[in-house]
């Protein structure tokens, strides 16, 4: 395994290298498996932004679990930007005076520039036969997910799996807490769990984000192989500028022009070749082969309530988690 993809040196990252001397400076709060997408990205914002405005900048990044990102910008971290998994990350750090009311409203598509979703990486051959959520259940299946309370990521598995019992008339409840049984470990983010089942070779199932199962077949060369179900959420992991940080260092406007560089037809390359679905349809269309066809469907549209109601019952301490999960001994 290639230790610079999946055991990136420290939680902050500067791009690009070092020995320059910088107009302005950066920093990016995002959710762990975006480490990839941003290097790109922050070099290309650096470029397109110095050939526009002769001004040179620099990105730094900070990756985690969403939750935990969120409550260290809460807690102090300078943040510019952030680019979480989770609306309710985003909108809790609003919450705190940190975010002006009526962020999503500031960027197209409800500022969200790209989606995903959660899929299987299996070893190779598939040897449980693994096609779609009930297959989770097969005698002997140990799933890899992280900590739904501190990772976006885990909390959208839960909510996949949640809603395909759903929908093909199981019990939801009873679902989740089975395949619950079969995590042997929680990590505190996805590439936590990556490392779990890629590099520790625990599990045989790995429930995660789409552009991480295709980093996992890519490093582990064959090793190990990506299963799409039926039926998955749609993860909608959206950005937001931090005003208070951004006034307070005099970067709105560069802070400002990244998050519209997102959008650009460039950037939005950038983000389908990393396998992340673009939100600007000329660009999907251009890479429809790297998206299998799934259906998608919304945390919201199970009749579970809005974000804020879901993550207070199902993740908030004593929440529908806290009551299903046992760990495994």
């Amino acid at each position: 395994m290639n230790r610079r993809h999946f055991l990136a040196a420290g939680a902050l990252a500067a791009l690009p290298g070092c020995g320059t001397t910088y107009d302005f400076e950066l920093l990016n709060v995002s959710y762990d498996p975006t480490r990839e997408l941003y290097r790109k990205l922050n070099r290309q914002f650096a470029d397109a932004y110095f050939a526009r405005t002769g001004l040179r900048g620099r990105v730094r990044q900070s990756h985690g679990g969403s939750g935990s990102q969120a409550r260290s910008v809460i807690d102090g971290i300078p943040a510019d930007v952030v680019t979480l998994a989770m609306w309710t990350d985003i909108d809790n750090i609003r919450s705190k005076k940190l975010i002006a009311n009526g962020w999503e409203k500031r960027l197209p598509d409800e500022s969200l520039p790209y989606h995903s979703t959660i899929v299987f990486c299996v070893r190779k051959g598939n040897p449980y036969g693994i096609a779609d959520w009930l297959d989770l259940l097969k005698p002997g299946v140990q799933v890899i997910t992280a900590n739904p309370k501190t990772g976006g990521g885990a909390k959208l598995a839960l909510l996949a799996a949640w809603g395909a019992a759903l929908r093909t008339g199981r019990d939801p409840r009873a679902f989740v807490t089975e395949m619950f049984r079969r995590v042997p470990v929680l990590d505190t983010g996805a590439r936590g769990a990556t490392v779990t089942f890629a590099r520790k070779n625990i599990g045989d199932v790995h429930l995660t984000w789409e552009n991480e199962a295709w980093l996992e077949t890519r490093e582990l060369k064959g090793e190990v192989e990506i299963v799409y179900p039926k039926m998955s959420v749609r993860a909608e992991p959206h950005v937001a500028l931090v005003d208070a940080n951004v006034e307070k260092r005099g970067t709105r406007a560069h802070a400002t022009a990244y998050l519209e560089h997102l959008y650009t037809a460039e950037a939005q390359e950038v983000i389908a070749e990393t396998f992340f679905r673009p939100q600007r349809a000329d660009v999907a269309a251009r890479h429809v082969s790297r998206f299998p066809k799934i259906e998608l469907f919304r945390a919201t549209e199970l009749g579970l309530g809005d974000w804020n109601k879901i993550q207070t019952d199902f993740f908030a301490e004593g929440g529908v988690f806290d009551q299903l999960y046992q760990p495994a001994k």
